[in-house]
């Protein structure tokens, strides 16, 4: 069997395989003390409701950025929807709702709100609403994002 017709684990999504209405859950990521250490060192996010466990924030203990949170559910997301086809992110706008924290274990909900092919390239517009929940089931963030996909490879057959 040639490598190129076995098919490829872990594809995301071609725009054509998709329709308005469509929903997908993520898996779940617990956010570690790791994680919230790493990100503000990269970031630069130096400030004591991050880096110090004593500061007696309004947001609780170990309050994680909301950059972080969306970092981590953009990856579970584009790892199962569009890796490999996801051409560009074009727009997001981003609302947290309530505090992440380090422990606490979040995943997604997806909806395809929109697709609209463009007039070349075999390439789509995909709009999606995404509701991130913790393992209380509370809703810690929403956003909206619109991506370009790639669309299926020309088969070379005719049709």
């Amino acid at each position: 069997m040639p490598n190129n017709a076995a098919p490829l684990l872990g594809q995301g999504f071609y725009w054509q395989e998709l329709t308005v209405g469509d929903r997908f859950r993520t898996f779940g990521r617990t956010v570690t003390e790791h994680d919230l250490m790493g990100f503000v060192a990269l970031t630069g996010m130096q400030e004591p409701l991050f880096v110090d466990v004593t500061h007696p924030g309004a947001l609780g203990a170990r309050p994680v950025p909301g950059v972080l949170t969306y970092a981590l559910i953009e990856g579970l997301l584009l790892h199962g929807m569009a890796h490999g086809t996801g051409l560009a992110m074009l727009e997001t706008e981003m609302r947290p709702l309530a505090p992440v924290r380090v422990g606490d274990t979040i995943h997604a909900e997806v909806e395809v709100t929109g697709l609209r092919p463009t007039s070349k390239g075999n390439r789509a517009v995909m709009e999606s609403a995404v509701r991130v929940l913790n393992q209380h089931g509370t809703a810690v963030m929403d956003y909206t994002v619109k991506r370009l996909l790639a669309g299926q490879p020309e088969t070379g057959e005719d049709a």
